[in-house]
């Protein structure tokens, strides 16, 4: 009997989580750390999203098994919001499915339509699940680069050029997690001819749609004319709506991969809990004003982040959608490694950040900075972080860094 599963040995150690058990254990022994880390949202859901879940949850026959698929009023709100937002008519019965966040959403399609040996691009670095949710389903990946510049075109065009099996599958993913880059119309539209001329399915992941900045709103690949012949997307309602936790996310898009999709969950689950499901309609379908008010929120989150740790003299780029930062380590930082660097950051200036090696090999040299701690405590973290640097014999500029 072996000791040691087959899976297992394809899944490394999840190096974000060496920093999480740090995290954990300096806070248990009493200190005051400022999590930077996981982008776990600390702003309350809507508060009529709250009395909807409340409402459903107390009749009586709100508690048997739900929909697997999603119940029917809120496939069409996620079809209504798709008309509203991009301007992209989905068919609710055909074309829409939900699911238990994306990342549940990305591992069943995983599931559903790759085979053992199928070759997937992805990119890197990446969020974990668009890798390594093809990997457990037995998929070799081969990486592209995450930033959509004209080095991108070209390393899809050498790995179906000389990529044994053909790759079958692309995942892109803007806004990014963890860079935070972002595209427009005109790079999926030039995506979906390049799937379409090599028959590629594309999953688009767009959790992000709704944290952009600068008056310069997110596209859908689903805009493209034609895209839903090669095309999935997923959103979520854990950033939009605050409602990580509910774990409420959709697929929409082709009708092939949506219908395979089904067919695997239907066997997997049965679907969320119906309240959270009914107030997850009346997100989508009630007033809009809490995404703008959290979009200015995460902007002036933003801009503290960037010009208080540009005075402690670790210079930051401000990204231009998503509730991260994509932070290169500090010069005098550079020789640790993202992994040591995020390390010493909880050790001696009690915050916590996410190593970029965690997110891909192409990650290193970097770390991810979530914007989920107030204005206060943004200040209060580049005060801590310009004392460490200046323990280094790093000279920062200005008199102070809050």
């Amino acid at each position: 009997m072996s000791d040691e599963f087959y899976r297992m040995k394809r899944l490394p150690p999840y190096v974000i989580a060496e920093v999480n058990a740090m995290r954990a254990q300096a806070r248990s022994g009493g200190e005051d750390i400022i999590d930077l880390g996981m982008g776990n949202p600390d702003l309350p859901p809507p508060e009529h999203v709250i009395e909807k879940l409340v409402e459903v949850a107390r009749k009586p026959d709100a508690h048997g098994y739900s929909a697997s698929r999603g119940i029917p009023g809120l496939r069409r709100a996620q079809a209504n919001y798709y008309a509203r937002r991009f301007g992209v008519d989905v068919d609710p019965e055909t074309e829409v499915v939900v699911t238990m966040g994306s990342k549940e959403g990305l591992a069943s399609l995983a599931t559903a339509i790759t085979a053992p040996g199928d070759v997937v691009l992805a990119p890197n670095p990446s969020y974990p699940i668009h890798t390594f949710g093809f990997i457990i389903a037995g998929a070799t990946i081969r990486a592209v680069p995450t930033t959509p510049d004209e080095h991108y075109w070209e390393s899809l065009d050498r790995a179906i050029a000389f990529t044994v099996p053909r790759p079958s599958i692309l995942v892109v993913n803007y806004p990014s997690n963890p860079t935070a880059e972002t595209v427009d119309l005109a790079f999926y539209e030039r995506l979906v001819a390049w799937a379409r001329e090599n028959k590629v399915w594309v999953l688009s992941d767009l959790a992000y749609s709704e944290l952009y900045f600068d008056g310069k709103p997110t596209v859908s690949i689903l805009q493209v004319p034609g895209a839903k012949d090669v095309a999935i997307e997923f959103t979520s309602l854990s950033k939009t709506y605050s409602m990580a936790g509910w774990r409420m996310g959709f697929a929409v898009g082709n009708a092939k991969l949506i219908a395979a999709m089904t067919r695997v969950k239907s066997y997997l689950d049965y679907g969320a809990f119906t309240p959270i499901q009914a107030a997850a309609c009346a997100a989508l379908n009630g007033p809009q004003d809490i995404v703008e008010k959290n979009r200015q929120l995460y902007h002036k989150r933003r801009d503290v982040l960037v010009e208080s740790f540009g005075r402690a003299g670790w210079d930051i780029p401000a990204p231009p959608a998503s509730m991260f930062a994509w932070a290169p380590l500090p010069p005098a930082s550079r020789h640790l490694g993202s992994l040591e660097f995020s390390k010493q950051l909880l050790t001696h200036a009690k915050v916590a950040v996410a190593p970029g090696v965690g997110y891909g090999e192409n990650g290193e040299g970097f770390v991810r900075i979530a914007m989920v701690e107030n204005e206060q405590r943004l200040r209060q973290a580049a005060r801590n972080v310009k004392r460490y640097l200046q323990s280094m014999g790093v000279n920062t500029p200005g008199k102070a860094a809050g």
